[in-house]
């Protein structure tokens, strides 16, 4: 919808958002310039793309052979253990 639409619809508009579950971008001079989301789409969009942001740390990690197996992990727990 155009920046236009927006200024003269804008109740309408954020009440449709919220209802729909919906995003709508909003266009200026015919280019999209904002999406308008709703509180609660936009806070599960966030909580994805955290997941999604630990998940290619993990996968980095494993390339760059930065992981050791559980097993090495807890033999030096159980000797540190022992030296105390």
């Amino acid at each position: 919808k155009p920046l236009s639409y927006l200024k003269v619809h804008a109740s309408e508009i954020i009440r449709n958002i919220n209802k729909e579950k919906e995003p709508l971008i909003i266009t200026q001079n015919g280019e999209a310039k904002v999406v308008l989301q709703d509180i609660d789409s936009y806070e599960q969009t966030q909580e994805t793309l955290n997941l999604l942001k630990i998940l290619a740390l993990g996968n980095k990690q494993i390339e760059e052979d930065k992981i050791k197996p559980s097993s090495d992990v807890f033999d030096k727990i159980y000797k540190s253990n022992e030296n105390a």
